[in-house]
């Protein structure tokens, strides 16, 4: 029996595809390397089960190829792939992608497929899995149950027809589309420059508006006072009063719910005290107040207004179906439903016809039942109200209303206050003005839906979600905000600091990601490792960022793919060996490929940079499409010349300068010696930051000028770069707080200290504990070469080690690197390891504190520094002294 042993969705570019996938990890057991070849019958039974297979064409490229590939033999990993996508194209989701992958484990496989509803894509993959197994066991598959329950999982998540069609708009357009819950509450846009959609409701809707329009009695009142031709009608409580009224405006009347929208609880053409009294009843049970009114003859239109111009009308018609002297009203149902352009919900052009409560009550007015059979060419109507929802039908009409009738539409949206507005009208007709062939306005709809002018019965389609589209975003105005990724092995969060320091001195409002947290504005709003899809999603809705720095980690593209959709700039560091070994990421070159996603995600026009130093680096170029700048320490550098010939930029240490280069140009950004973060030219890794910095916003438009002061006045400081080379001087011996935790951080790192002079150095150092067993002993090997004395300690989140393992390998690694056992402390707890440092550390000493838990480590280091230097022994420089 096949097993699914694990489902994720991705939801952004990843490491399988640019668009959102699947990954369902499977485990063939016996039926791995068995080919469908070797299987009796294999393809022709599951073609059977599901025929438009023979439609998919697989690596042969034509139809038909993939069922030559079952016959030829294909493995069942792929099989189940294919299932997977077919199933969600039959229900309804053009979905196409996917890919089988084997692993390091026999016989366990990823098969990846696209989707568009996360809950619906995890059922077909795994109903794919159960049809196969059913298939190999020799049993029945319900594939017509199967696609019934995707497309009610579909219609649970998926957007509504209206929403769907300004999602639609707006990517078209390249607007940023992010679902902010699980039905139509929708942003477009990011940051400060984004609006919200929930159906037709938008960020413009005046809330007074939709109360007005809500309001059937005052919407009545309003459009009264205006001029405007409604119906005469009151408002009732008691069926006493209900059926008084009815009889004094004269049948036919009309009984709707006071507050009630979208047709629901409405009974029209009512004849005589009986219907009233039911009609009264189901307007009660969605309102205490039912509204009586006159009932106009004619046709039901719907006319749109967007923007406050006339966009749309529809003629509609309630679900019917039409007699042929032969079929009951059950058997045309069952008929009509065939019709391949009616489907389940809103996935086709008309909605499946259903009996309803309404339904029954109509029946009974005609003396018929179900099994009745209406004569030929009788049409029996199904509904009172033309609810596409329900089975009616639309015809567009936008090109047959006259002009009158246009303006009337406009200038009720503008009464009412309403930015869409669905006005409902009863007329003969909407070639005539209405107010002169007795029509008159029946409703007016705040969130109108848009199905039946998108996708009419009969008529011309009409783009609606345009104009809705061009009023949130007009002409000229932005939409999405700087988004500026950033990966790497190392430096990520240095980088982002700089750049956001940057984009911050040229004027914007910054939200920035990090392992530290997530800054607003450089306020911190959460604290902890923020560099995952999850936190860029909170940078991108927030309404006061116009500029994104995002911390792209490795492990979050794994687990979820990128939280944006495309970067303006994406920046790649260096790739070096750390999380080997993990998540199926094993070597170097797996690794590079991960971090290329960042690399790759560009806007058209944007800019990917990429350090020429870095060979894993230079390899992504081959798939970047757009823009790139390289930054090297080398000018010399081959990479660097051929992209200078080639006419592009680059961004290279020269003569002690950051200097930026083309063929045109060399134009130096800032003295290296002057920016703090590289103290003073020592911390080689931070001058390489730097550059990736000043490309990553020069490519943005900052101007040199901006970028050389955001590089020259950005400190190391704890406040500035928390556990990024914080130095705190505590009775003259250099405390140094530093986040290295992989053999390529602590090769810089140790380079760095030793350039600081010829000093006893003491560290305090941990392992995270899903590093490779030989990552750890090479980093504390390295370690004991530059420092004295090392006290070990261990996290308290050993990520699956057991107590005392860390210790162990840390210890391993600083024997065989030569430091002596007697210089070694074993100290469990990472507080009372850096007390233990400081006790031991002398004045003009340096003093390494290695954590992964910087802030805590930060506070311990401060609180310290306050009770051995109390303020009055601190010398003080002349400017603070006492004039006395």
């Amino acid at each position: 029996m096949i097993k699914v042993l694990d489902v994720k969705a991705l939801k952004g570019a990843n490491f399988y595809h640019y668009r959102p996938v699947i990954v369902m990890t499977i485990d063939l057991g016996k039926h791995d390397e068995v080919m469908t070849s070797e299987i009796s019958g294999m393809a022709d039974r599951l073609l059977a089960l599901v025929p438009s297979l023979d439609d998919h064409r697989c690596s042969l490229g034509v139809p038909g190829g993939f069922v030559q590939r079952m016959r030829e033999g294909t493995l069942l990993g792929h099989v189940i792939e294919h299932l997977a996508i077919e199933f969600q194209y039959i229900a309804y989701m053009d979905v196409g992608f996917g890919k089988t992958l084997d692993t390091e484990k026999q016989g366990v496989y990823e098969v990846i497929f696209s989707y568009w509803v996360e809950e619906a894509g995890f059922f077909a993959g795994k109903q794919a899995v159960a049809c196969i197994n059913s298939l190999l066991a020799g049993k029945e598959f319900d594939v017509e149950g199967t696609i019934a329950e995707i497309k009610s999982i579909r219609d649970s998540y998926h957007l509504g027809p209206s929403t769907a069609s300004i999602v639609e708009e707006a990517e078209r357009r390249g607007i940023t589309v992010l679902r902010l819950d699980d039905y139509n509450l929708v942003q477009l846009g990011e940051g400060k420059y984004q609006k919200r959609i929930q159906a037709t409701i938008t960020s413009n809707t005046s809330m007074i508006g939709v109360e007005t329009a809500g309001n059937k009695r005052l919407t009545k009142q309003m459009l009264e006072d205006a001029g405007i031709p409604t119906p005469k009608g009151v408002i009732v409580r008691s069926l006493k009063h209900a059926i008084e009224d009815a009889n004094w405006l004269g049948y036919p009347v009309v009984a709707k719910p006071y507050d009630g929208h979208h047709g629901k609880g409405v009974t029209t053409n009512i004849m005589s005290d009986e219907e009233m009294e039911a009609a009264f009843h189901r307007a009660k049970e969605s309102s205490t107040q039912v509204i009586v009114e006159k009932y106009l003859t004619g046709n039901d239109y719907r006319m749109l207004v967007i923007n406050g111009k006339f966009t749309a009308a529809a003629r509609r018609v309630p679900a019917s179906v039409i007699g042929d002297g032969t079929h009951t009203i059950t058997e045309l149902i069952e008929i009509e439903n065939k019709n391949p352009r009616r489907g389940y919900g809103h996935e086709n052009v008309m909605t499946r016809l259903k009996i309803s409560s309404v339904t029954n009550h109509l029946l009974a007015m005609k003396g018929y039942t179900l099994e009745s059979v209406p004569a030929d060419g009788e049409q029996f109507f199904l509904e009172l109200t033309a609810n596409l929802s329900t089975g009616g039908s639309a015809v567009d009409v936008t090109n047959r209303v006259h002009t009158s009738n246009k303006f009337m539409a406009e200038r009720i949206a503008k009464i009412i206050g309403l930015d869409i507005a669905g006005i409902d009208v009863i007329s003969p007709t909407l070639r005539q003005p209405i107010g002169k062939i007795g029509g008159g306005v029946i409703e007016v709809n705040a969130a109108p839906g848009l199905r039946m002018h998108i996708s009419p019965a009969e008529g011309t389609p009409r783009n609606v979600a345009k104009p809705i589209v061009d009023m949130l975003f007009p002409k000229g105005s932005e939409s999405d905000i700087i988004i500026i990724a950033v990966t790497g092995t190392n430096g990520k969060t240095t980088t982002i600091r700089l750049i956001s320091h940057i984009m911050k001195g040229k004027g914007h409002s910054v939200g920035m990601t990090t392992t530290d947290g997530i800054y607003l504005r450089d306020r911190l709003i959460a604290e902890g490792d923020m560099s995952g899809p999850y936190s860029a999603g909170i940078v991108l809705r927030d309404p006061m960022v116009d500029c994104a720095v995002l911390e792209t980690a490795r492990g979050g593209i794994l687990r979820s793919g990128l939280g944006y959709s495309v970067a303006d700039v994406g920046v790649v560091l260096n790739v070096q060996p750390d999380h080997l070994g993990l998540k199926g990421i094993n070597t170097i070159q797996d690794l590079a490929k991960v971090k290329a996603v960042v690399a790759e995600t560009v806007r058209r026009g944007g800019t990917t940079v990429l350090n020429a130093d870095d060979p894993q680096c230079v390899e992504m170029a081959e798939h970047c499409r757009e823009n790139i700048i390289f930054f090297s320490l080398r000018p010399s550098n081959p990479v660097i010349r051929a992209h200078i010939e080639n006419e592009h930029t680059v961004v290279v240490y020269d003569q002690g300068y950051i200097t930026l280069m083309n063929h045109e140009m060399l134009t130096p950004i800032a003295k290296v010696i002057e920016m703090p973060v590289t103290m003073d030219g020592r911390a080689v890794f931070n001058i390489q930051n730097a550059m990736a910095a000043a490309a990553a916003t020069y490519a943005v438009g900052a101007k040199i000028e901006e970028i050389r002061q955001g590089l020259i006045s950005f400190f190391p400081s704890p406040a500035q770069m928390p556990g990024r080379m914080n130095i705190i001087n505590i009775e003259g011996i250099d405390v140094l707080i530093d986040y290295a935790h992989n053999p390529s951080a602590y090769k810089n790192f140790i380079e760095l200290v030793t350039r600081m002079g010829d000093r006893r150095r003491v560290i305090v150092l941990d392992a995270v504990g899903d590093r490779r067993n030989e990552d750890i002993e090479e980093i504390s090997r390295m370690a004991a070469g530059a420092f004295n004395e090392a006290i070990i300690y261990e996290d308290k989140d050993l990520r699956g080690r057991e107590p005392g393992e860390l210790l162990d390998l840390l210890e391993k690694g600083l024997l065989s690197g030569g430091l002596p056992v007697e210089k070694i402390q074993r100290i469990p707890d990472e507080t009372d390891a850096i007390n233990k440092g400081l006790s031991i550390s002398q004045r003009g000493d340096i003093l390494c504190i290695m954590t992964g838990r910087v802030r805590t480590a930060i506070k311990h280091v401060y609180s310290i520094k306050e009770q051995r230097e109390p303020l009055a022994q601190i010398e003080l420089p002349d400017v603070y002294q006492d004039e006395s």
